[in-house]
């Protein structure tokens, strides 16, 4: 059975959403995201820098990167579902959207958290902040550039667009901005996919673990 190592609001809610998507059996663990339980040395044999998620499975199957696992299932599993043919012009256009939503767009988000997670509030810079929004609204008015009125990143619905509604969620959170009506229209089409609005309440009735 996969098991998948979670804490709401983090990014295993991509995994949880992609086997809702392609009806892959798994088990959820909800941990603590206490940094007392995230640096245990328990904890870190799972992360190794005490992040959130973690993956793993009855043959051994360890894992700590949320787009590392998601392409692995999608090979294991998928079947072709979820993504283009690789052979494709489109299965470019896909890799990019993949990459984009963590390494470019979640990025200056992830900044902005870490910053306000980590830095007491009459210490906070506002330059900062500001900065990193700017960064992350930039990114949510390329995906609206890149998706028409009623559409997906590649058209149909693909785990890139998993990987970008994990991003574009964030970003409604930290820097939220009306500046596209494409990308709040896609972000809202995302959010009634039922497969993500299983991943967002996992664990959100239950009492945190300590």
């Amino acid at each position: 059975m996969l098991k998948i190592f979670h804490v709401p609001g983090t990014r295993s809610l991509r995994v949880i959403w992609l086997c809702e998507e392609l009806h892959i059996p798994y088990e959820v663990q909800l941990i603590s995201f206490a940094p007392e339980f995230r640096l245990s040395s328990e904890w870190l044999k799972m992360n190794p820098v005490g992040k959130v998620p973690a993956m793993t499975d009855d043959d051994g199957l360890s894992m700590f990167e949320s787009g590392a696992m998601v392409q692995y299932l999608l090979q294991r599993d998928g079947k072709g579902r979820l993504e283009p043919p690789c052979e494709s012009l489109e299965y470019s256009q896909y890799l990019q959207w993949c990459w984009f939503a963590e390494a470019t767009f979640a990025r200056p988000l992830g900044e902005i958290a870490n910053h306000k997670r980590a830095i007491p509030k009459d210490e906070q810079s506002d330059i900062a902040i500001l900065e990193m929004q700017a960064r992350a609204r930039l990114c949510w008015g390329a995906v609206g550039d890149a998706i028409g009125a009623d559409g997906y990143l590649c058209d149909v619905f693909t785990a890139a667009d998993i990987m970008m509604g994990y991003s574009m969620m964030l970003c409604d959170t930290l820097a939220p901005t009306d500046q596209s009506a494409n990308a709040t229209a896609y972000w809202d089409r995302l959010r009634q996919r039922p497969g993500f609005k299983v991943a967002l309440e996992y664990g959100t009735d239950q009492p945190s673990p300590l």
